[in-house]
């Protein structure tokens, strides 16, 4: 005489459907998070009302002291032109200027000069205003 249950429940647990879960909270994550490298270099950027986010490919940062930084990597100014059109060869040409707000226009002004015989596109980084 058998006495035993003829259906057994299985004990195994099944961990494809934790990580299929855990994998689209990674990919949203990834997909919602902001795409701006922020520039390692002491700069005090002016703020406006509103900002507009940009992919930054290449980043033109002038320090307060008139020091040029192209991708964190320090330039001189005579050489700058030789070695944006060096950086945006091949790639799609963006171009994001971090100049601290005590620069002088005219810096401002020829570097923007120089992205634009470049062909290139210009954005400004700044800070979130009040």
């Amino acid at each position: 005489m058998d006495l035993g249950s003829k259906h057994k429940v299985d004990t195994n647990f099944s961990m494809s459907s934790m990580t299929d879960v855990i994998f689209l909270l990674l990919i949203f994550f990834m997909l919602t998070s902001s795409f701006i490298t922020p520039s390692g270099l002491p700069i005090n950027l002016p703020s406006t009302k509103t900002s507009k986010i940009v992919m930054q490919k290449t980043a033109v940062t002038i320090t307060k002291d008139l020091k040029y930084y192209i991708n964190n990597k320090r330039v001189a100014e005579s050489n700058l032109e030789h070695e944006l059109a060096r950086e945006i060869s091949g790639t799609e040409a963006i171009i994001t200027l971090h100049v601290d707000k005590t620069v002088p226009t005219e810096y401002f002004v020829k570097v923007a000069g120089i992205a634009a015989s470049l062909n290139a596109k210009v954005s400004i980084a700044t800070k979130p205003g009040k």
